[in-house]
């Protein structure tokens, strides 16, 4: 390490902040030199000082403002360590091959990026390996726990088995690839139809309109506006790609664009900054006949976007064409949007999907199993289901990391490793559920005594909370049908499978027995 880096303005500036880093360094690299002389700071081990500190945290802090959360903290934070800079080069060391490969196909430029904008210097980025016998570790002194010194005996070792580390970090990265958030831009996807939409009572009435308008959009249909919205991951974004595709099929003529709202933004701004804004209304208005408009609440405060959605909303509908819109919220809901647009979102029929059932969560999980070609069995897809409710994203990702982990691993899908990898204890802090405490949210939820429950009173609305108890015992707390017979009053098990079959196929026709069934899920 050269002596010319300035040890005292560190050791007497102990409370420097980030925000003053920038000045240290240049400090560090305007010091004056000859034109050969080079200046080198390494990440060196010395005795309560660590001269790339500043530069570190700065760094991170620039990248942890750029880059996902999720991302950030999965590839960057811990992951990587700066150990040498130099007037063109700064040199970085990743814990694994898999990290150096990912930040070298994905994040290079932020990286020079970041440099730039704290440095004022583009340099060029390179990433070793910890145990890669590489000379950037030459001359660094580094904790022998982490880099074994060289030994004088020649020694070759060949391991092809993946470390956890790795392993994890690849199981990892196939997750976040399905769980981003999909964006519609203009590219509809024919793999997204109804035919592999799973459909449930939480969102069957969604899928029967979506269907609907898909035969006939426009005015020669029922539905010519159309307002879809539920919370992020539960399919909205499928069933716009399946009405795309359904219109393309039975409507070949029909000009479909299908594009999110952040997209038709950044359209209309390279159109004002283009000076293109007569082409740009001339799409809209005479080359489209179906309008669909993914995540319509992310126009919130865009007063200039909302005044031009306003205008071709208006035009579209006078001719009859098909608008269809999503959100996570309700119109009424969305703060940010003029009243003139929520008005008019609510003029066609609006349309809620709702969290999906256990019965929809497993049939999810098996369709995706045969999608994936991994073979999972029944206990592990109804642990799945039972512990993960809120996003057939998040369910399906579930899937797509334990089959990262068993084939890296060459292990068998079982539960233990599905409630390891999966964290699904995390998820799930409440005691497991049991044929108690399934019968007590359920008195609580119906306002029914636990002994009319257990009753043999043929009393209608005691019926229905028991035969609802009585599904959730069987297929949240997976006991048989003999046992639950024997929790209720001894009575005869085929009057459980009964009361279960009943419950099971009312569910396709009766919304308000599927958020029955979702809320006391969530209460158990």
């Amino acid at each position: 390490m050269t002596q010319d880096f300035p040890f005292e303005k560190f050791l007497k500036n102990q409370e420097y902040k980030t925000n003053k880093n920038k000045d240290l360094l240049e400090n560090i690299f305007n010091s004056p030199k000859s034109e050969k002389e080079e200046v080198v700071v390494q990440n060196e081990r010395s005795p309560g000082v660590n001269a790339l500190e500043p530069i570190t945290t700065g760094l991170f802090e620039i990248l942890e403002s750029k880059v996902e959360k999720i991302k950030f903290d999965t590839f960057i934070k811990n992951k990587i360590e700066l150990l040498e800079i130099t007037n063109e080069e700064a040199n970085f060391v990743a814990q694994t091959k898999f990290i150096k490969s990912t930040i070298e196909n994905s994040y290079i430029d932020s990286i020079q990026k970041a440099l730039l904008e704290l440095m004022g210097t583009n340099y060029r980025i390179n990433i070793v390996v910890r145990t890669e016998n590489h000379p950037i570790f030459n001359n660094l002194i580094i904790d022998d726990a982490i880099i074994p010194k060289k030994s004088n005996k020649p020694s070759f070792t060949l391991d092809l088995s993946p470390k956890t580390n790795e392993v994890a970090d690849q199981a990892q990265s196939r997750f976040l690839d399905h769980m981003e958030k999909e964006t519609s831009g203009k590219t509809i996807d024919p793999k997204k139809n109804f035919e592999n939409y799973i459909v449930g009572p939480s969102n069957n009435l969604a899928f029967a309109t979506a269907s609907a308008v898909s035969d006939s959009p426009g005015i020669t249909g029922k539905y010519p506006c159309l307002y879809i919205y539920s919370d992020s991951g539960l399919g909205k974004t499928h069933l716009l790609h399946a009405i795309a595709n359904g219109v393309f099929e039975n409507h070949p003529d029909l000009a479909v664009c299908l594009i999110s709202a952040r997209d038709f933004m950044k359209e209309l701004i390279n159109a004002y900054k283009d000076k293109t804004l007569n082409e740009f209304q001339r799409k809209y208005t005479e080359s489209i006949d179906v309008l669909m408009i993914d995540d319509i609440h992310e126009l919130k405060n865009k007063n200039s976007t909302q005044e031009e959605f306003f205008h071709i909303f208006n035009f579209l509908h006078d001719k009859g064409k098909q608008l269809i819109f999503t959100s996570d919220k309700s119109p009424d809901k969305i703060t940010g949007i003029e009243e003139r647009i929520i008005t008019r979102l609510q003029w066609g029929l609006v349309i809620d999907i709702q969290k999906p059932d256990f019965e929809t969560r497993t049939a999810i999980l098996k369709k995706k199993a045969v999608e994936l070609d991994l073979f999972v069995q029944d206990e592990v897809l109804n642990l799945i289901a039972s512990s993960i409710k809120s996003s057939i994203r998040e369910l399906e990702g579930s899937l797509i990391r334990l089959q990262a982990h068993a084939e890296l691993m060459e292990a068998e899908i079982d539960t233990e490793m599905a409630r390891d990898i999966l964290k699904l204890q995390d998820l799930n802090e409440k005691p497991a559920a049991t044929l108690e405490s399934v019968c007590r949210a359920s008195s609580q939820y119906f306002k029914i005594a636990v002994a009319d429950l257990k009753s043999k009173s043929r009393n209608k609305d005691i019926v229905r909370a028991r035969h609802i108890a009585w599904y959730l015992s069987k297929n949240i707390v997976g006991v048989t049908f003999k046992e639950i017979a024997q929790y209720y009053s001894n009575r005869d098990h085929s009057s459980v499978i009964h009361g279960v079959n009943k419950i099971s196929n009312n569910l396709k026709n009766d919304p308000k027995l599927s958020k029955d069934l979702i809320f006391l899920e969530n209460s158990i």
